[in-house]
């Protein structure tokens, strides 16, 4: 029970850093620079100007930025700036990182103050940082998923754009003005990047490394193409939305037929526990020496290493690829 409070307390407390962090962009909105940064608009001499800071919220920002900036000049920060656009999270990976472990650090500290237990404390930090990077890969996988289920009408918007007269950065704007997110925010931002100077083939491909989609790759490869030898592009992308609703047809008939097998690798997983729970409420004394004795903790090592390669094996053959 201690740790599924301290799991629930630690996300009220990543929300509450959350809310912060959001004031704090709010007031670092202001800075031109700072707005140019998620465009990937690389800037150098951003002027001397007086950084002695003169309010409550001035503090703020200060803090805030000399804590998150050392972590944006690792290298593998740019990938966490492309995590947190595709959890549609409008945080930089730096920003994240510390939201994460200071929440992660403020409930091992409040677990610490009511149990006096190091461990119990540890652990729960751990759990909780390992349940919210859980809660944004499913954000992550999800809006895929969405992307990629909106994929074929906004191609069919874009064909028809052209058909009518309207340039290819035009038609992206009226995918973007007249879809639901996430696809219309992925080409807002491409309309923005195009209109502050970015190359159009650039501001793509970093949309495509953002969605990492095959399907959208297509699209990418093909307008880059189009570009450069020229063609019908109404025809090219009717043509692709076409083989993109067809896959997305065949992805679910394969989910429907593969959902015996998913639900196999549930039970298979769940099961032991829920007969672990069972014995243990009828006779507590005889499940205790499976923990107790080295050899029934041994067994139950075993067991649970088994269980995860059962669990894998039948997700990788579940997994078809199209």
């Amino acid at each position: 029970m201690i740790l599924i409070g301290a799991a629930i307390a630690g996300l009220m407390t990543f929300f509450l850093v959350l809310l912060l962090v959001a004031y704090a962009r709010y007031v670092r909105r202001k800075d031109v620079f700072f707005r140019l940064e998620k465009y990937n608009v690389l800037l150098q001499n951003k002027g001397t100007l007086d950084n002695t800071p003169q309010t409550f919220t001035e503090y703020v920002k200060r803090i805030f930025t000399r804590v998150s900036s050392p972590l944006a000049n690792f290298a593998s920060m740019h990938t966490w700036n492309i995590k947190m656009r595709q959890a549609g999270i409008p945080l930089l990976g730096g920003e994240f990182f510390v939201v994460l472990f200071f929440s992660a650090f403020l409930i091992g500290v409040g677990t610490w103050m009511l149990t006096l237990n190091t461990l119990t404390a540890g652990l729960t930090g751990a759990f909780t940082i390992v349940l919210i990077w859980l809660i944004v890969s499913y954000r992550i996988s999800r809006r895929k998923q969405i992307f990629i289920g909106q994929l074929g009408d906004a191609l069919t918007t874009m064909s028809n754009a052209l058909r009518a007269g309207y340039s290819f950065q035009q038609s992206m704007d009226a995918v973007a003005k007249e879809m639901e997110p996430p696809i219309s925010e992925e080409f807002s931002q491409v309309t923005q990047e195009v209109s502050i100077g970015m190359p159009l083939e650039v501001s793509l491909e970093a949309m495509n490394k953002r969605m990492d989609s095959s399907d959208f790759d297509l699209v990418v490869t093909a307008v880059i193409i189009q570009r450069e030898v020229g063609g019908n592009l109404a025809q090219i992308l009717d043509t692709i939305s076409e083989t993109i609703v067809e896959r997305i047809r065949l992805k679910r008939e394969v989910f429907t037929l593969t959902a015996q097998g998913r639900m196999s690798a549930k039970v298979i997983f769940f099961l032991p526990f829920a007969i672990g729970a069972f014995l243990y409420y009828l006779n507590p004394a005889q499940i205790m020496l499976l923990f107790e004795d080295p050899m029934g903790r041994l067994a139950l090592g075993g067991s649970f290493l088994l269980e995860l390669v059962g669990v894998v094996v039948i997700q990788r053959i579940l997994n078809v690829k199209i």
